[in-house]
């Protein structure tokens, strides 16, 4: 009679704590933008570093990753935007992670970028989403020399940039 009873009640009991979830989402599935923001106006990115160009990369990757992910049209100019995007590259470092035991080179970089970014809404200029220290760090596996990581024509630059662009929207979306 008890193991009628069990089999019974643990389906009901299974379903109750599924019903209840966890509070977690899946990430890219939460707009926290008030509904007013049609139109982002993604602004250049200001480079503080010494990274050529790093800044034109990470601003083309987002506007790609907002244009790709997001209902919202995008400009270039800040007076057409329901809101406003403007950052800062304030470091870009790049660490050797791994290397081949057999020469001695890197084979895996850690790559951190840190930016200010700060999102407006242009009607009421109330801030939208704002981090002082948007950190974004990945690994990168390089068949190269380090000096070559972050040349002009590096494919891995472009993948630091798509990479960073997918975090940041997200993180400006969903205001974490």
């Amino acid at each position: 009679m008890r193991t009628n009873w069990l089999a019974a009640a643990l389906p009901l009991v299974v379903m109750c704590i599924g019903s209840v979830g966890c509070g977690y989402h899946v990430a890219g599935h939460n707009n926290a933008l008030p509904k007013n923001i049609h139109v982002i106006a993604v602004m250049a990115l200001e480079n503080k570093t010494s990274g050529y160009r790093i800044e034109q990369k990470l601003t083309a990757a987002t506007i790609h990753e907002f244009l790709a992910r997001t209902p919202y049209k995008i400009v270039s100019h800040a007076a057409d935007g329901d809101a406003v995007l403007r950052g800062k590259v304030l470091s870009l470092e790049a660490s050797p992670l791994l290397f081949d035991t057999q020469t001695g080179r890197a084979t895996t970089m850690l790559v951190t970028v840190k930016c200010e970014m700060t999102l407006t809404d242009s009607s009421t200029s109330k801030v939208l989403y704002h981090n002082d220290g948007f950190i974004f760090r990945n690994e990168y596996e390089i068949s190269t020399d380090v000096q070559s990581f972050f040349e002009e024509q590096d494919p891995a630059l472009d993948r630091v940039a798509q990479d960073f662009a997918t975090r940041l929207v997200a993180a400006v979306v969903e205001n974490y």
